[in-house]
């Protein structure tokens, strides 16, 4: 049985393979494409990626004040389990759907072979554009958190210095003039380094958390647990709460990393759906344990907010905790080391992702970026472009803050909003029945098939629900301002942005794409599959 059978998609580059192909070979044959890039990347690698890339508790003290202004201690921790859980229902429904069609495009592909007939097309091509924008964004957010990060720690050490707008895009232009040399030069190696990052993401927690904890002032469970805030200004503490969930939401983001790498993971259908649900527990648990760190050992929060560098109390708790500006220095560091990497994995996924969607004739410049790089067999073209594009989000920076972080802001609502088409879309086909068991025929009335990763049965309905209620959720609150009365320097200009990428696209459609784009181009038939 093949995932490529409506008529409609059958196009002169479709070929015959045999069915006595590789497992992985036959997975992505059925959906059409066949294999161009390398599988480099083995379960404990890809599990690194995932790790790397998402860098939650590592975002967790990044994004600590909206939480915190927005809910207080109480209100990180009770909302970090909302995200915490919601996430692992998401990528438990997104790792069914990479076990299934395990490609390099994900949801816009998923959403083109499961929407009914009539609405595929300017579904998927609408997914693929705010999949792929989105990605580019959020690649452009990490670089300037690392840029903005380092300029932290030149205003705690350097007395008479102050950070500017200027800088900091030099700072974020050498954090992805690194990220493209790596992911260029070193991609044989990349496999071996995510295993490397995976060590020291766990034990650089461990460097962190236990400076704090044991030199640290240890507040009382009554200041943490039973401690709310409402420094937003909402009218109730319960509205407050909701937008500061986007503060733990923050850090989930980019689970879907290891989906965009599909196409380069050996047993991809297996290995890209338990790489994404066991990084996601296991960062859970690592960035529950920092949470818990700061809130009982930060002492004095208005001190930290007060002398936070460049923004980040996490810093000031730090140089407090140990006393020492050289070891909160150093702490600092190995926050910074890490979220490179989780920039560099974050241009290969991006990249991947343009290239797809690139090959499906979904952007311009298509023919260009579907090329795949002969000497290194990456998608040589997608990775200098999302270079490029990170590079021209960072001039916004030198002209105005405000409206740089307009453009990085969308970047949650994109994800969220692929996310939510996809697992709209299963449940859709869950509830009808469409989908069949593997070891079963294919029928008219249920033509796709599960992959070899899912949730059964009735509960995986209902956790299909629950994902579906937690991504509504975190977009609604996605679109509130932190705080009110709403400015133009504190609005939350996401909505703005996206409604712009969305808008754009369909102008493109109905200009030109829609003569070109059918959703997948079908590349590859499988021999007795149909």
């Amino acid at each position: 049985m093949s995932y490529v059978a409506r008529d409609n998609k059958i196009t002169p580059e479709t070929i015959e393979v045999a069915a006595a192909s590789n497992p992985d070979a036959i997975a992505l044959a059925r959906s059409g494409k066949k294999e161009v890039l390398t599988r480099r990347f083995g379960f404990w690698s890809m599990t690194g990626f995932s790790c790397g890339l998402m860098c939650t508790w590592e975002g967790m003290l990044v994004a600590f004040t909206l939480g915190f202004a927005n809910g207080g201690p109480a209100g990180l921790i009770y909302s970090f389990f909302i995200a915490w859980l919601g996430t692992i229902s998401v990528f438990i429904v997104m790792g069914e759907l990479a076990s299934m069609i395990p490609t390099a495009g994900g949801q816009y592909h998923w959403v083109s072979l499961l929407a009914p007939e009539s609405s595929q097309r300017v579904l998927s091509y609408v997914t693929g554009w705010i999949t792929v924008v989105g990605w580019t964004v959020g690649t452009s957010a990490i670089a300037f958190f690392v840029s903005s990060l380092i300029q932290a720690l030149m205003v705690l050490n350097l007395d008479n210095y102050d950070p500017v707008g200027w800088q900091g895009t030099l700072l974020f232009w050498g954090v992805l003039l690194i990220s493209l040399v790596i992911n260029v030069a070193f991609m044989n190696v990349l496999p071996a380094i995510e295993v490397a990052i995976l060590v020291l993401h766990v034990v650089g927690f461990f460097a962190v958390l236990l400076p704090v904890v044991c030199l640290g002032p240890r507040s009382q469970p009554s200041a943490v647990f039973n401690t709310w805030q409402n420094a937003g200004g909402f009218s109730s503490q319960a509205l407050s709460f909701f937008v500061g969930l986007n503060g733990n939401a923050i850090a989930f983001v980019g689970t879907d990393g290891p989906v965009h790498m599909s196409e380069e993971v050996r047993n991809a259908a297996k290995n890209v759906p338990r790489s994404m649900i066991y990084s996601t527990l296991l960062n859970g648990v690592l960035a529950f344990g920092i949470l818990l760190a700061v809130l009982f050992h930060m002492g004095s929060m208005e001190d930290a907010m007060n002398n936070a560098p460049n923004g980040f109390p996490f810093i000031a708790i730090f140089a407090s905790s140990v006393g020492s500006k050289a070891g909160a220095t150093a702490m600092t560091s190995l926050i910074i080391v890490l979220e490179l990497f989780c920039c560099v994995d974050s241009v290969a996924a991006a990249s991947r992702m343009m290239w797809s969607f690139a090959r499906d004739r979904g952007l311009p410049g298509h023919a260009t970026l579907k090329k795949v790089d002969g000497r290194t067999t990456i998608p040589l073209a997608a990775v200098v472009v999302v270079f490029i594009g990170g590079l021209l989000i960072g001039l916004i920076n030198i002209g105005s803050t405000t409206a740089f972080n307009a453009v990085v802001s969308m970047a949650l609502e994109a994800f969220y909003s692929s996310y939510l088409l996809a697992c709209g879309i299963l449940l859709y086909r869950r509830i009808r029945g469409d989908i069949r068991d593997p070891d079963t025929e294919p029928t008219k009335e249920r033509p796709y098939e599960w992959g070899p990763w899912r949730l059964k049965g009735l509960l995986g309905t209902l956790n299909n629900i629950v994902a579906c209620a937690y991504l509504l959720l975190v977009i609604f609150f996605g679109y509130w301002p932190t705080m009110l009365p709403v400015t133009a320097a504190n609005m939350n200009w996401s909505s703005t942005v996206l409604g712009s990428v969305a808008i754009f696209s369909m102008g493109y459609y109905l200009l030109r794409a829609r003569n070109g784009y059918t959703g997948p181009v079908v590349e590859v038939r499988l021999v007795g599959y149909d």
